[in-house]
């Protein structure tokens, strides 16, 4: 293991837990869709959402588009709302864990394909999100990842070497991505088998901070 200076923390899935199942029901009842063409249209275009290249307004009138359905500000507001919903169900270990790195006096960062509203009302809904060294986000960049440049952007607003950061993500290909980039990188599956991850590669004096 290399020195770790900094722990980049992807933001769902890895600080936030699953989907709220209950908020995606919500979802589909106003889009009057079914499972299958929900979350075809859903998933269509958000890498585009996450990435800046269109609003959350527009996002939602494309999925509702896709559904043949048409959206007023009021429902656009709602569907908004309650898509935070969705990703702000709290896994706590982690947040517990970034906080008593943060205590410790390490630097902590958040590096999170995350589109505009959802960055508005996740960081207005969660305030230790405020306690964290930078933020990138994808929307704002105009990338996301596993783009190289993001990974360095994300090193250059921690005024940390990329060889010197940790980061935890939970898809393989962001995991390879921060390897490439220089970064020493673990993948989040679910929380026993990431501590087990840690401490086989060594990182288990950060569990104990």
């Amino acid at each position: 293991m290399s020195s770790v200076k900094a722990v980049l923390f992807d933001y769902g899935l890895v600080l936030s837990g699953p989907p709220d199942p209950n908020a995606w029901e919500r979802l589909k009842r106003i889009l009057n869709a079914t499972e299958a063409a929900f979350h075809e249209a859903y998933w269509k275009h958000r890498d585009a959402y996450d990435r800046g290249s269109c609003t959350a307004e527009a996002y939602w009138q494309q999925v509702a588009g896709d559904l043949d359905r048409t959206l007023d500000e009021v429902t656009i507001q709602q569907l908004i709302e309650i898509d935070t919903d969705v990703w702000t169900q709290p896994n706590q270990q982690m947040i517990d864990w970034a906080a008593a790195l943060q205590r410790a006096g390490m630097k902590t960062g958040i590096l999170s394909n995350i589109g505009d509203a959802m960055e508005r009302e996740v960081v207005a809904r969660l305030p230790w999100l405020a306690n964290f060294t930078h933020h990138t986000f994808s929307h704002r960049l105009k990338i996301a990842k596993p783009e190289p440049a993001i990974y360095a952007h994300a090193a250059e607003g921690l005024d940390v070497a990329p060889a010197d950061i940790l980061f935890i993500d939970d898809r393989e290909e962001n995991i390879a991505a921060a390897r490439a980039a220089g970064m020493q990188a673990v993948r989040y599956i679910n929380h026993d088998e990431f501590l087990r991850t840690m401490r086989d590669q060594g990182y288990e004096s950060l569990l104990d901070l």
